[in-house]
């Protein structure tokens, strides 16, 4: 097995059937909970960053000639999408000092609503879906972290009653 098999694969955890993609996503939640105790949400954004660039170089070494640009297997895109949707609850927990376990509709809401735009794909997840490339295979989870975490702080700010008049 290859390192950036390994990597693509979050450890095997693509291997898991049905829907490696949602397995991918449930192990990220865990590693972001971790590097939110360890050292906090900047920490968790540099990380998302560095998965991202691990994730483009390792999906385009397992893809390189073959006509699969997106085995379901790779699902290093998911923990990337999913670190990013968790960045609200990350920052909101830091700002006002809470445990995460206080602010777990945010979490939840991350899971579901990243899982939602990724299979979904709206808009710019399509896009960069279809671009049939390393990079439109990270683009796509990315886009739908970012739909997710708005989402979030919408659903936060609604629940806060900062969107009420």
């Amino acid at each position: 097995m290859t390192l950036s098999h390994i990597i693509a694969t979050v450890f095997g955890i693509g291997h898991l059937r049905p829907a490696p993609g949602t397995w991918g996503s449930l192990a990220a939640i865990p590693a972001a909970w971790a590097i939110h105790i360890a050292a906090g949400p900047w920490v968790l954004m540099l990380a998302t960053g560095l998965v991202f660039g691990l994730g483009w170089w390792s999906t385009y070494r397992e893809t390189k000639g073959k006509e699969d640009h997106d085995p379901s297997e790779i699902v290093i895109d998911e923990v990337a999408g999913q670190w990013l949707a968790f960045w609200p609850v990350s920052i909101g927990a830091a700002h006002v000092g809470a445990d995460l376990t206080a602010l777990w509709p945010g979490w939840i809401a991350a899971f579901v609503l990243f899982r939602l735009f990724d299979i979904w794909k709206p808009g710019p997840v399509g896009w960069a879906d279809r671009r049939g490339d390393s990079l439109g295979v990270m683009l796509d989870d990315i886009i739908a972290g970012l739909f997710a975490a708005l989402s979030v702080v919408a659903l936060a700010a609604l629940s806060h009653g900062v969107l009420m008049p």
